[in-house]
């Protein structure tokens, strides 16, 4: 018993010491895993592609009118319209609109066509009329101009209005 008690003791005492102080010359940066600071190294999804898409929607859904849309982000956050912050921005929602170079190059104007998420909003309660509307998001700055990053375009079906929220 007290051979396994002077071992554990020595265990214990060699890891005190780390393994650089025992090279000559060492510096400190040595035991550090990165000279990057902590913000950078923290920092979610750095290598992975930047993306949009629908969390719940696939191509081809058949849905009730009204119902509910949630958008996911990938490699950028989400911020209000007029933050500037780098690698942020805010949802743009295409409907029954096809995406143009000219589109990618002004910022997103304001219509029943192209939704604005400006809150930060990363899902919302979409209410269209009966029959198949194509949707697809888009990713844009603090002014609405976009960035290179939009959505598959997806179709959706609405078959039916749900009129169980809507007061009498």
């Amino acid at each position: 018993m007290q051979v396994l008690l002077r071992y554990a003791l020595l265990v214990l005492f060699a890891a005190s010491f780390p393994a650089s102080a025992a090279k000559e010359g060492a510096t400190p940066e040595a035991d550090i895993c990165s000279s990057n600071s902590a913000a950078e190294r923290t920092r979610p999804y750095v290598t992975e592609a930047k993306a949009v898409y629908f969390v719940n929607l696939r191509d081809g859904d058949k849905v009730t009118s009204p119902f509910r849309i949630a958008f996911g982000l990938v490699g950028m956050g989400i911020a209000p319209a007029g933050v500037r912050m780098d690698n942020t921005g805010h949802h743009h929602l295409l409907i029954n609109q096809k995406l143009t170079n000219e589109m990618l190059i002004k910022p997103i104007p304001f219509t029943e066509k192209y939704r604005h998420y400006a809150r930060g909003e990363t899902e919302a309660t979409l209410d269209l009329p009966p029959g198949k509307h194509t949707l697809r998001l888009l990713f844009a700055d603090a002014d609405h101009k976009p960035y290179y990053i939009s959505s598959k375009e997806i179709t959706v079906e609405v078959v039916a209005r749900n009129d169980l929220g809507k007061k009498q």
